[in-house]
């Protein structure tokens, strides 16, 4: 998870404290109530849209004061971008703790895939966000979304070159190239969801982006 602890002294102490924003409070209390401003940004974003949710909303589903969210926030833009922070860590956590044990990197990407996919399947509140919301087009909602992100994608690209070192991914292939293709492919099957009208199991798609995937990834004769 992303923590920028306050270590500052002296004369920068004091505009310090007015920034809690910039990473999760050290104090229980304080952490507890910028967890509950998270899991209701995400909640409300979802619900109303980004453009249509006044910081006001966030704070009522929060229990909190509306000026309660600037003591943890500098605006609404980075209400945002730490949901993304807060949740996207979360997944490449567990995703390599998923992955610990795995005999090969393709078992690896595989389970990337399908925790991808289960995760924001489940949550229908989170896939609106990840799908939804998080397009806009202020570039300071960009870039503040860019690095957590790339985090997700070095591991994408790292389980690749892993792959390819063991000889079961083609070693012609492109890494980087081949994170995209992955990543889009998840994004992709998540992004027809959640926008469809019909209602469906994202997770019945699993299989299927699975094989294409490795089709397109592995040496011949790697996969039955």
């Amino acid at each position: 998870m992303l923590s920028m602890k306050n270590n500052r002294s002296g004369s920068e102490k004091g505009e310090s404290e007015t920034r809690e924003s910039r990473g999760i409070p050290d104090d229980p209390k304080k952490r507890a109530k910028y967890q509950a401003i998270i899991e209701a940004a995400l909640e409300a974003f979802s619900e109303y849209g980004y453009h249509d949710c006044p910081v006001s909303r966030i704070a009522r589903k929060a229990n909190v004061a509306d000026g309660t969210i600037y003591l943890y926030f500098a605006n609404k833009e980075e209400v945002l971008i730490s949901v993304f922070q807060e949740k996207i860590n979360l997944m490449i956590s567990e995703i390599e703790k998923q992955t610990r044990d795995c005999d090969n990197a393709w078992k690896k990407i595989e389970k990337l895939v399908r925790f991808h996919i289960t995760v924001l399947g489940d949550n229908p509140v989170m896939a609106n966000f990840f799908q939804i919301q998080l397009r806009q087009s202020s570039e300071k909602i960009r870039r503040g979304i860019a690095s957590p992100l790339r985090g997700f994608y070095r591991l994408i690209e790292s389980f690749v070159v892993e792959g390819q070192e063991e000889e079961i991914i083609d070693p012609r292939i492109n890494p980087n190239i081949a994170r995209k293709v992955i990543f889009g492919s998840i994004d992709e099957v998540v992004s027809c969801w959640v926008r469809s009208r019909r209602r469906y199991d994202v997770k019945e798609r699993i299989d299927d982006t699975l094989y294409i995937l490795g089709r397109a990834l592995l040496v011949d004769g790697v996969r039955a």
